[in-house]
């Protein structure tokens, strides 16, 4: 919610809904997602996502505003599995399909991370990582401030010691923002979704 760039965007409306729950809603059409978990943080900005949730009997974690990579860390500690799967709260048109098709294909190879955005071919607000959770456990004492910010930046950084696998698209088209980083950004979406 303190997004400097557009203040409160996570529970902006687009059409009667909340960006937040267009995500969600995306993410529930999935097959093969087990447990949503929204990962917030604890400062007072984003109560009202906690208040979203609790109303929408979403499950929830909250953490530090700054150190993402430690809220992830403390979620996963709660909600402990094998992998975990990093979407962005500002992809409201997130692609249930692709992220099944991700999954499907994660379970046939060997990975600690199965992503689409290293390199990008998809457009931006379609981003899906899969982490292997004990490989995120094990690199986080390595993190530096830049990474505890953007949870998935040390992996790729350090791409080398690790097994990525990169699904691209037959088309390339990184070019396309659908995410809400900015007014323009939301206004767009906005007439997209309308």
């Amino acid at each position: 919610m303190s997004s400097k760039r557009l203040p409160g965007k996570t529970l902006r409306f687009i059409k009667g809904k909340t960006i937040l729950e267009r995500v969600i809603l995306n993410l529930k059409k999935t097959k093969n997602i087990k447990k949503i978990i929204v990962s917030t943080s604890n400062h007072f900005s984003d109560t009202k996502i906690v208040n979203f949730c609790k109303e929408k009997k979403i499950l929830f974690t909250t953490g530090s505003l700054h150190n993402v990579a430690l809220r992830f860390r403390e979620t996963l500690k709660k909600f402990p599995c094998k992998f975990f799967i990093r979407i962005s709260a500002d992809s409201p048109l997130i692609d249930y399909s692709l992220i099944d098709k991700m999954i499907r294909l994660s379970k046939k190879k060997n990975f600690d991370i199965f992503t689409n955005v290293f390199p990008r071919t998809f457009p931006k607000g379609f981003s899906v990582e899969i982490i292997k959770t004990n490989v995120f456990f094990n690199s986080y004492k390595y993190f530096k401030k830049n990474h505890k910010e953007h949870v998935s930046s040390y992996f790729y950084e350090k791409f080398e010691k690790f097994k990525i696998i990169n699904y691209t698209s037959s088309k390339n088209l990184s070019k396309l923002n659908l995410s809400v980083d900015t007014k323009k950004d939301f206004q767009r979406i906005s007439r997209l979704i309308k």
